[in-house]
């Protein structure tokens, strides 16, 4: 990646610039803008998130603020109230008073001298998300959205439910949320009289969202709440989508380009859960670049040609050899000029041929290690490895050895009918390519809680033994099959740790089961290209400890209990322009017997770290999760040190009933 050091205007920048809220709580922006922005006003740019701007999202706000302001603009980052250097509390991801707040941030900057009226807002994951949904407010003056990695539907595509199943990344995210949000605020900003006071504040309130999230196990008023998709029409602004066919929402862009009515673009590239201009697996692209044209054009009024290029962008990747981690992907960029394509056309491949026997689907509850993360992130063994073991474990349909490569691009779909001998049941269908010497690469896969087949808000018990349809949707992929190949579909109905069992052991019989493949003419070369990532210059540390990254998988073969054991540590390192130290070590486990749904449980660990010369705090989270066949129990820990001095504890536990999950 380029490293810019020379802009048309010099930046200048602000570390902990107040904007209070019309309630009175001070939120804590960093903020670079031109020099001359008080004579000559720009537009701003926002990003509102809770990942701490001073220690957490450092690394590419370094990256990527500075170069939008050496180019015109205020680029803002916001910590949102009760986190990082801003005061407050939060209770949830996406609240009212969040949205709330960030609308309000907008409607101050517009105010500015510095600001000429327009603004833009943008961000990935959490930041994607909460970019659309404020664009689904409509406040005046925010004129366009760049939103990575992000969703439509908050109980469909988050990380809380996926087909109506139960997502662990639902546990696995509150967990991490605990721990990030239990850090105090930095005491060169907060004040050597105030910091703790803050702090214990924060954690005498800190949320532990699981039950929360558990709570709403279907599609309730809970969650269409900021789900755009309830009225994509609220859309106004402009709105560039870019996401990764190796994070987990690689959904989003699709269901943007094809439905809302304001100017829309979507880029799908290789990447894993990151910014486009330093993600892996590469090759990366020139994203700041990209933005800078979206900015342009609807923030400055620009004739950029944005308008003009494809309405969506995406990377087929060619099929590699399977691996927990790919620093590249070959490929190729194809551009559709509409979205969905007149080109692309819907094969359709029985399974299990018009009067062929049933077949029957009762996997171990082990079925699904080899999947990976639902979105990977460490750059780490976090990507979906050989299929063979999960193959192994499922009911599989392989198709005849390709006499030509094909390009499989969209959401392939399987239509099932089938019976089950209890009144609940889950069914996951994987869609593989396997090498001439039998390696499976996975290509996308789609999950399904079989109560949910007409319905995520009304769902309906099985009737054992009833004969029932259902669609099972898999994720969008862009993916080059190559001669020699072929396809192999595999069905079980366990997938873990990606979703939480049945409560009972169970039994599909298969009756019928249709492929429907999205395939598109055959590209012979990039149809589109990008300029090289280029940014600004990067973050300044001192590196303690190194970033490191474990995943294990043990099977005791006295009990049978299978164990998957992750380490993600993520280093300590100290800020060379203000002293301050971080460092954060996550660790999961995640175990289960494979005769037994109701053995799975999930624990995890974070410790947390900030020091500076002689001061130093430490957090030390935990938290589990199991279930019986009526209710999930879950609990949670928080301890909190400063220095090695105990100053706050607390537990959490509590039962939530399960609903047909």
């Amino acid at each position: 990646m380029k490293t810019v050091t020379e802009f048309p205007r010099k930046v200048v920048e602000f570390p902990d610039m107040a904007i209070v809220m019309p309630d009175g709580c001070r939120l804590s922006a960093r903020v670079w803008m031109p020099e001359d922005a008080g004579d000559d006003p720009v537009p701003l740019i926002l990003e509102h998130l809770p990942y701490r701007k001073r220690d957490g999202t450092i690394f590419r706000d370094q990256l990527t603020h500075p170069y939008f302001a050496g180019h015109g603009y205020a680029s803002i980052r916001v910590d949102m109230r009760g986190n990082g250097d801003s005061e407050g509390l939060m209770d949830d991801e996406y609240s009212e008073q969040e949205l709330q707040d960030a609308c309000d941030v907008i409607a101050w900057a517009a105010a500015q001298p510095w600001c000429n009226g327009n603004v833009g807002m943008m961000g990935i994951s959490w930041g994607g998300f909460n970019c659309l949904q404020v664009a689904a407010m409509q406040p005046p003056a925010l004129k366009a959205v760049i939103s990575l990695c992000s969703t439509v539907d908050r109980y469909a595509d988050d990380i809380h439910y996926k087909g109506g199943c139960l997502l662990l990344e639902n546990f696995g995210w509150a967990s991490t949320m605990l721990s990030y949000s239990s850090r105090p605020p930095d005491p060169l900003l907060a004040g050597d009289n105030r910091w703790r006071d803050l702090w214990l504040s924060r954690l005498e309130n800190q949320s532990f969202l699981l039950p929360l999230w558990l709570g709403h196990q279907h599609r309730d008023a809970y969650w269409k709440r900021g789900s755009i998709c309830e009225d994509f029409s609220a859309l106004k602004a402009a709105v560039l989508s870019i996401g990764g066919w190796h994070d987990g929402y690689r959904n989003t862009i699709s269901h943007l380009v094809a439905n809302i009515e304001a100017p829309v673009k979507g880029i799908v590239g290789p990447w894993i859960h990151k910014y486009p201009h330093y993600a892996g697996p590469q090759p990366a692209i020139g994203f700041l670049q990209e933005a800078l044209r979206w900015w342009d054009r609807w923030l400055k009024g620009i004739e950029t040609g944005v308008e003009a290029d494809p309405a969506y962008r995406a990377y087929v990747m060619d099929s590699v050899r399977p691996a927990r981690w790919h620093p590249e992907r070959p490929g190729r960029w194809v551009a559709e000029r509409q979205w969905p394509s007149p080109d692309i056309k819907t094969q359709t491949i029985d399974l299990i041929p018009a009067g062929g026997k049933s077949v029957t689907i009762a996997s171990p509850q082990s079925c699904g290690l080899a999947g990976g993360e639902y979105f990977p992130f460490t750059f780490g063994p976090e990507l979906p490895g050989d299929q063979r073991p999960d193959d192994a474990l499922s009911v599989c349909f392989d198709q005849q050895e390709l006499a030509e490569a094909i390009d499989i691009v969209g959401a392939p779909e399987v239509e099932v009918r089938l019976s089950c001998d209890r009144p609940q049941a889950n069914i996951a269908v994987r869609l593989c390519d396997v090498h001439p010497d039998g390696a499976s690469e996975l290509i996308s896969y789609g999950v399904l809680n079989l109560t949910h087949r007409l319905s995520h808000e009304f769902p309906q018990a099985l009737v054992p033994g009833e004969s029932v349809s259902a669609r099972v949707v898999l994720d969008q992929c862009a993916y080059r099959v190559p001669a020699g190949h072929h396809l192999r579909i595999a069905v079980s109905n366990a997938y873990w740790p990606m979703i939480w069992p049945s409560p009972e052991p169970v039994r599909l019989s298969l009756s019928a089961a249709t492929l429907k493949l999205p395939l598109r003419p055959l590209a012979t070369g990039d149809e589109v290209t990008f300029a090289a990532p280029e940014a600004a210059s990067p973050w300044a540390t001192e590196t303690i400890r190194p970033a490191n990254s474990e995943r294990r998988v043990d099977r005791d073969e006295k009990t049978g209990i299978v164990t998957l054991s992750i380490e993600d540590d993520f280093g300590e390192v100290r800020d060379l322009a203000h002293g301050l130290a971080n460092g954060s070590i996550a660790r999961e486990t995640w175990t289960i017997h494979p005769d037994d749904p109701l053995s799975a449980a999930g624990r995890t660990h974070w410790t947390q770290t900030l020091s500076r010369s002689g001061w130093s705090v430490r957090t030390e989270t935990s938290a589990e999760i199991r279930s019986d066949a009526k209710n999930f129990i879950v609990s949670a820990r928080i301890e909190a040190y400063e220095g090695e001095k105990l100053v706050f504890e607390r537990n959490f536990e509590q039962a939530v009933p399960r609903s047909l999950v």
